[in-house]
């Protein structure tokens, strides 16, 4: 490790260092993943964890979602039975499946706030590695946008299918165009609820400024391609803008994900969130349904049959896909649809 760039974990808007851990790894395990050993993070009392004297001690309780609990209790309840060990606690988990909250009891204050927070680094650690969930978006599918999309499809197709790649599967469904602004792991309905309230408190803190309280009128106008061969492209989008030029757009995508990562429940990948609607992506060629993160997927490079987009940016660099009001932003469901063919929203607030 890097001393002087150590690992960071964001809890709870707390920021820790990451140390190096000890992991134990089991010969035939029934899931595909290790149990890991409790990180040796800090321990120095730690003002966010709220401990209650009892008569007995100390207790703390701790939201964890269900999905984690696995992780906390380890191969044959070794982790669980490690943290209680060096740290003197007792530690009681729900039922699999059960949502609840993880209760430590103990002698000691400090004991207890030690065993809270070696939980909350070693849970935050797995969570990084769960698939995200939802996704914060802008709807581009308004219909004037989807009829003008179907044509540039329409037009790609009769043009340049004799081009490397180019076919028919790699389009983007019309009804879910979108800007994603940041994914979100969301593993139970009090994280959803929390994602759904935020998103709210957004609202009142910058996007009414921002905004006027108005429908942001925006422009989808010309095409761009991800990487840096025209020759072996694996998505294309298109380009959006305000249509007065200015960077309203830009400011409350960026925004969103300072008080998404700040709350702890989205990771910051990027400083500034690259604001792009896929039309064409080849993860679409073996799964229509496919969404994968930030557009560079899950499945392997080695595994997408990359498509030229030599000609197709030569005739169609340019091509204006409408404009369009925006005036929501909303908390999308991952691998989901509902009755306009758009993903399913489990929160939204509007500009107006």
């Amino acid at each position: 490790m890097d001393v002087l760039r150590p690992s960071l974990i964001n809890i709870n808007g707390r920021i820790y260092r990451k140390n190096i851990t000890r992991e134990q790894t089991y010969q035939n395990e029934e899931e595909d993943f290790d149990y890991s050993a409790s990180p040796d993070c800090l321990d120095e009392p730690c003002d966010t964890v709220e401990v209650e004297q009892t008569d007995k001690g100390y207790r703390c309780a701790i939201d964890v979602p269900s999905v984690l609990y696995k992780y906390i209790i380890g191969k044959k309840g070794d982790t669980r039975k490690r943290l209680e060990t060096e740290t003197r606690t007792s530690i009681n988990i729900p039922k699999q499946g059960v949502e609840g909250q993880i209760v430590i009891t103990g002698q000691q204050r400090a004991s207890v706030i030690s065993a809270c927070t070696r939980i909350e680094v070693l849970m935050e650690s797995f969570r990084i590695k769960q698939p995200f969930t939802h996704f914060l978006s802008f709807a581009l599918n308004q219909p004037e946008i989807q009829e003008r999309y179907l044509q540039f499809k329409e037009e790609v197709l009769k043009n340049c299918s004799q081009d490397d790649g180019v076919d028919g599967s790699i389009f983007q469904n019309p009804a879910k165009l979108h800007l994603t602004i940041g994914t979100l792991s969301l593993l139970n309905e009090k994280e959803v609820t929390k994602a759904c309230g935020l998103l709210q408190q957004c609202k009142e803190d910058f996007i009414k400024d921002i905004t006027g309280s108005k429908p942001l009128p925006l422009e989808i106008v010309g095409i761009e391609y991800m990487n840096d061969d025209p020759a072996m492209v694996d998505v294309l989008y298109a380009k959006v803008h305000p249509k007065d030029g200015s960077d309203k757009l830009q400011l409350i995508a960026d925004q969103l994900v300072k008080h998404f990562v700040s709350s702890g429940l989205m990771t910051k990948e990027w400083d500034r969130v690259k604001l792009h609607a896929t039309v064409m992506n080849t993860v679409f060629r073996k799964d229509p349904s496919a969404e994968d993160k930030r557009d560079s997927g899950r499945q392997g490079l080695k595994d997408r049959e990359s498509f030229d987009a030599r000609n197709l940016m030569k005739m169609f660099g340019k091509y204006n896909f409408g404009n369009l009001d925006l005036n929501a932003v909303q908390v999308s469901q991952r691998f989901s649809t509902d009755s306009s063919g758009y993903y399913t929203s489990s929160g939204l607030i509007t500009f107006s």
